[in-house]
């Protein structure tokens, strides 16, 4: 059956912390203000804004955090869209208790 809206998948912030002990492809798509108030140290910072002209290997899951988890959802679902196997990251950086590189 098809179905026109698809479920992104997602996982929780300790979940993430978990998966950060092997490499992996993590985008921050928090403003560049906010990422460079305090981001995860594996993150690449790729503006909710400029999500859509992000180009990598399809093949490699990418996992996606913004600050509460609405922008992540959204820019994961247009990554999946554009045939990237991504997945958002649910509480954001809110949540996020792991070590965090910038910021005050």
């Amino acid at each position: 059956m098809f179905t026109l809206f698809r479920k992104t998948p997602a996982i929780s912030v300790s979940e993430l912390q978990d998966k950060l002990k092997k490499p992996l492809r993590l985008l921050d798509v928090r403003s560049s203000d906010e990422y460079r108030g305090g981001h995860i140290p594996q993150a690449e910072n790729w503006p909710l804004e400029r999500v859509q002209s992000f180009t990598g290997k399809k093949e490699q899951q990418i996992y996606v955090i913004c600050q509460s988890g609405m922008r992540s959802k959204k820019a994961a679902a247009l990554l999946r869209k554009k045939g990237f196997d991504a997945v958002n990251v649910h509480g954001g950086m809110h949540a996020w208790t792991g070590p965090i590189r910038g910021g005050k």
